[in-house]
């Protein structure tokens, strides 16, 4: 008889067997480094479940304490680490077991990119969590459980299916990050207000109307993100946190701009609202704010005093504005003044296309009595080339401008004074560079906005496409004819400038840019564009393709859905007729969707 069958050929050693076949899905050497190192990563390995290994990892002796072997100094089981890191994101997950519990002392737990419907009411036994990641899930709701976990710092819920969340919220007192975007919640608990400690809370896209009064108790919070929502207002709480530095409300429902805190709001992102008037009073308070976004909404007017001083960035695009009030030409720190899609009146087309500071300078122009550009005023450290380094845009406004001196090359001292800062706009605009410089790569952890227009540059190096936090591009007036592929990078890319250069086709690269929302591409050669992969752009609200060798207009392009400006004039194509396109973007793009057929 064969030895470990029972009479009836009964399989005496099958629990054995299923215990050696663990290895195969986590292999033992894996499970070995985690005993010594605290941290077992087991993402992306098509796992369906949880091996029981994985629970017992710091319960049961490992295989080699059953071995009559000798240890070494690195081999010694008795003297393994408890697990504090357990990575099982990007897997095939659909629970977790109770067993969970047998892991008390994690501090990381990531679970993010799997198929959880639900989560085990051990997870409350995981007192010494600090970083819990559960987005792209299936979770309809999280068990109370998980808001007893008194050190939690770090909630990541993103991406599920969450409609609510419970009173416990407020439980979470040590919580400094907690993100709930893309989910379906319609309100919020009041105890929000008790996350004292709370730096960043995203909310975006959900289907919230209003936010909690009790918000304007988050004392240290620095950033909100609410955009893609259903808000009409702002409790006026808000204004009582005075350590936000970042508002995000793109694509609600405001009509106002809501009140806000003055003392430390440097960046506010209004885009896509219904927003009719701008109130001089609801932004002069405004001491720091650097980055104003009020594109695609209904303004029909700007106030004739002079917005915040600090202001670096101002985006109207798509907006009713016709006329620009000369005290707009004052502010000492405007770098970047977007107004395209506006049925602007007494300023030429061409002056609109040639930048910011030649923009500013012909309103200060319009000024009676000119009190002077602070700005024209030299300071700072001398270089050889004679130019200056302004020390005070660099350190306080995070600006490298190095523009308008025809020079070939960026000098060396100017990033040289910028070492060790976190820079995030530069301007080396119209200059005669043929490259993009090199250590622009030194700043590339921070910089936000580049101007390169007017130059000579006949590509874009790697020094561009390593820029991954890039949102704002401009490379007008160059002698460019293609992007490079490696440009897929720039992720957060959100306008590019490319007219007046030397496109003959619409450059691919930005096919595949899916965060773009302004694409200026007049005044090229461009004979195409592929509308189909055009409305995968979710976000693009302005195209311009005008005077270009454009000889058919693709119905499609009236499909993307988030395009509200489109200017085709110049181009040699025959429908649709002069007439409508004189009409504006809104009758361009209602003819076009006429003349897709329907099947």
């Amino acid at each position: 008889m064969r030895r470990g069958r029972g009479a009836r050929g009964h399989d005496s050693l099958v629990g054995f067997r299923t215990q050696k076949t663990e290895p195969a899905v986590v292999p033992h050497g894996l499970l070995k480094s985690a005993r010594g190192s605290g941290t077992l990563n087991l993402s992306s390995r098509g796992l369906h479940q949880v091996p029981q290994s994985v629970y017992r990892l710091n319960v049961d002796a490992p295989e080699e304490a059953q071995e009559a072997v000798s240890f070494g100094g690195s081999d010694r089981w008795w003297e393994q680490t408890d697990l504090t890191k357990l990575l099982l994101s990007s897997n095939q997950l659909t629970e977790l077991s109770e067993d969970l519990r047998l892991l008390p002392a994690l501090t990381t737990l990531d679970l993010h990119d799997n198929k959880l419907q639900s989560l085990p009411r051990a997870l409350g036994a995981l007192q010494e969590l600090r970083q819990l990641r559960l987005s792209h899930n299936q979770l309809g709701a999280v068990p109370l459980e998980l808001f007893s976990l008194a050190l939690l710092s770090s909630l990541t819920l993103q991406h599920n299916l969450l409609e609510r969340l419970p009173p416990e919220l407020g439980q979470l007192h040590s919580l400094t990050e907690l993100d709930l975007s893309r989910n379906r919640l319609q309100e919020l608990p009041s105890s929000l207000g008790d996350l004292s400690h709370l730096q960043k809370l995203n909310l975006e896209n959900n289907q919230l109307s209003s936010l909690p009064d009790s918000v304007g108790r988050l004392s240290s919070l620095r950033v909100l993100e609410c955009s893609e929502n259903h808000l009409t207002a702002l409790p006026s709480s808000v204004a009582r946190l005075a350590s936000l530095e970042q508002l995000f409300l793109r694509q609600n429902r405001l009509r106002l701009v809501p009140a806000l805190p003055g003392a430390s709001l440097k960046e506010l992102y209004l885009a896509d609202n219904q927003i009719s008037e701008l109130v001089w009073e609801q932004l002069c308070g405004l001491e720091l704010l650097s980055s104003l976004e009020l594109r695609g909404n209904k303004i029909h007017t700007l106030p004739e005093e002079a917005l915040p001083r600090t202001l670096s960035r101002l985006d109207l695009s798509n907006n009713d504005i016709s006329t620009l009030p000369p005290a707009l030409g004052l502010l000492p720190r405007l770098t970047v003044l977007l107004l395209e899609g506006n049925p602007l009146r007494g300023i030429r087309r061409d002056l609109l296309t040639r930048g910011t500071m030649e923009l500013l300078k012909y309103l200060r122009g319009r000024i009676k009595e000119d009190p002077g550009d602070a700005s024209e005023t030299p300071s700072g450290l001398s270089l050889p080339s004679h130019a200056t380094v302004n020390l005070h845009s660099i350190s306080t406004l995070k600006l490298l401008d190095y523009s308008n001196k025809q020079a070939v090359a960026v000098p060396d001292e100017l990033f040289d004074a910028a070492a060790g800062l976190c820079i995030t706009s530069v301007n080396f605009s119209k200059n005669q560079l043929s490259s993009a410089p090199s250590r622009l790569l030194g700043v590339a952890s921070s910089l936000c906005d580049v101007d390169l227009g007017f130059n000579r540059l006949t590509c874009c190096g790697q020094e561009l496409c390593a820029l991954l936090q890039l949102q704002h591009l401009d490379l007008r007036n160059n002698l460019l004819c293609e992007l490079p592929a490696a440009l897929h990078n720039l992720s957060r890319l959100r306008s590019i400038i490319l007219n007046f250069n030397r496109f003959k086709s619409f450059p691919d690269v930005l096919y595949e840019l899916s965060a773009l929302e302004t694409v200026l591409l007049g005044n090229n050669q461009v004979v195409s564009v592929d509308a189909p992969r055009l409305q995968r752009l979710v976000h693009l609200s302005t195209l311009d393709l005008s005077n270009n060798d454009l000889l058919h207009v693709p119905p499609e392009l009236g499909l993307c859905s988030a395009l509200r400006c489109l200017s085709l004039e110049g181009n040699p194509f025959r429908t649709p007729r002069a007439a409508i396109v004189a009409k504006g973007s809104d009758a361009v793009l209602e003819y076009l969707r006429s003349r897709i057929p329907t099947s």
